[in-house]
């Protein structure tokens, strides 16, 4: 079974995420807090692929990508920033994310998307743009 890991203070928007990878095939864990981050590496074997909200109380996105690559196991996992914070493009793709999708994510091309991310290629799309 593939695993993705969810990290998302609004869990709403986890919730939306983690049924869309459902659909993809994939089994879902959900952490609404940062404080939860270094629990769920520790038992998620398998991880395909991490989706992280980049504002969240006392630990932003970019502090979770580090504390995640601080973890051997997770070296080579694809890292998504994942946000509403569409002016954070750049910033992600420089702090060395593999793929930004920005909310609401846009369910048409999210499939072809995740495919990409899970072949290596970066995917940086904006809700808006087609």
């Amino acid at each position: 079974m593939q695993h993705a890991l969810i990290l998302d203070d609004n869990l709403n928007n986890a919730e939306v995420l983690g049924e869309l990878l459902t659909v993809e095939g994939f089994q879902t864990i959900i952490i609404t807090h940062p404080r939860d981050l270094e629990t769920a590496l520790s038992v998620a074997d398998s991880l395909r692929v991490i989706f992280l909200d980049l504002e969240m109380p006392t630990m932003n996105g970019y502090q979770a990508l580090e504390f995640i690559r601080s973890h051997p196991d997770q070296q080579n996992v694809p890292v998504v920033a994942y946000t509403v914070h569409s002016g954070e493009m750049a910033r992600a793709r420089q702090f060395g994310f593999q793929a930004f999708i920005g909310k609401p994510v846009d369910v048409e091309r999210f499939s072809a998307d995740l495919a990409e991310i899970l072949n290596g290629h970066g995917v940086w799309v904006l809700p808006w743009a087609g």
